[in-house]
């Protein structure tokens, strides 16, 4: 099961709050998948379309809106559905968009309940959605702060609705989100997003946490899961996948951008993370006739 889950880099930086995906579509084609960000989807006109997340597998009516927590595998398949006209708002946020000792004052309870029982995936109900559909559809021509508060302001009403619906078994995604608990990684973490453009060793992070390149590489194996190369790519290709959307540089320039030096590494990277080619995920990107909003 998880040789077939794809890790998706979505071009989200540490300095985005979230980004908003717009588009009209007649398939849906992406693998089963897992990011760690949060993500809000809405589907209009998708009638028979089938849902993945986690264990479950159904199938849509016309109108839905889940929420996928981090780390949760999903997918959205084409199925049964004949509409050549669906319309799909996708919105992704960082899992620390809204710090974690504010969420734990007393006004944001229902916010951080919902964001915990996100790891199952929320079906909100078909009421919900459509009091939501306009304000969803929206919140790509609001710019700034009132983008963000707008936000914060549908999160709050999903999170007190009625007759909201648990999609995977609680055991499936049973400790699924990561958490590091150690502000050596956390710095580390923060340097990395920082610095990764340049050309960083695994010496440079390990002397910020006071440890030698051995004793801090097994512990951020063991914090993260993954190790500190493979941490580094994830961050640079974050960067380099949202080049290639919003920017029309060439994909040498990009990458030499995001820290890679040379260029095989970095197709052979992008291909094994991506499943295609820098050039293929432009390409793939452009076709499709939505845009995406970066706040």
């Amino acid at each position: 099961m998880k040789d077939q889950i794809m890790k998706e880099l979505i071009p989200l930086t540490q300095n985005d709050c979230f980004t908003v995906f717009s588009r009209i579509k007649s398939s849906f084609d992406f693998p089963l998948h897992t990011h760690d960000e949060f993500e809000l989807n809405l589907i209009l006109n998708g009638k028979g379309v089938q849902r993945v997340v986690g264990d479950h597998i159904g199938e849509l009516e016309e109108v839905e809106l889940v929420l996928v927590g981090s780390g949760v595998p999903h997918a959205w398949f084409t199925h049964k559905c004949t509409n050549e006209e669906i319309r799909e708002v996708t919105i992704q946020f960082h899992k620390d968009l809204i710090d974690e000792k504010l969420l734990r004052r007393n006004q944001l309870a229902f916010i951080r309940k919902m964001f915990e029982q996100s790891v199952r995936g929320i079906l909100f109900s078909p009421e919900t959605t459509r009091m939501l559909i306009d304000r969803l559809l929206n919140l790509n021509q609001k710019h700034g702060f009132d983008s963000v508060l707008e936000l914060f302001s549908i999160l709050h009403d999903l999170s007190v609705s009625r007759n909201m619906k648990f999609l995977s078994d609680v055991t499936f995604t049973a400790n699924r989100t990561p958490s590091y608990n150690s502000r050596r990684i956390e710095k580390a973490m923060e340097y990395l997003h920082a610095n990764f453009e340049k050309n960083i060793t695994l010496g440079d992070v390990a002397r910020l946490a006071n440890m030698t390149e051995t004793a801090f590489s097994r512990f951020f194996k063991t914090r993260t899961g993954i190790n500190f190369i493979d941490s580094l790519n994830d961050i640079r290709l974050g960067h380099a996948s949202r080049l290639l959307i919003e920017t029309t540089g060439s994909v040498s320039e990009i990458a030499y951008n995001c820290g890679f030096n040379n260029m095989a590494n970095f197709n052979r990277i992008f291909k094994r993370k991506k499943g295609c080619t820098p050039k293929e995920f432009r390409e793939n990107y452009y076709k499709t006739s939505g845009v995406r909003v970066f706040i």
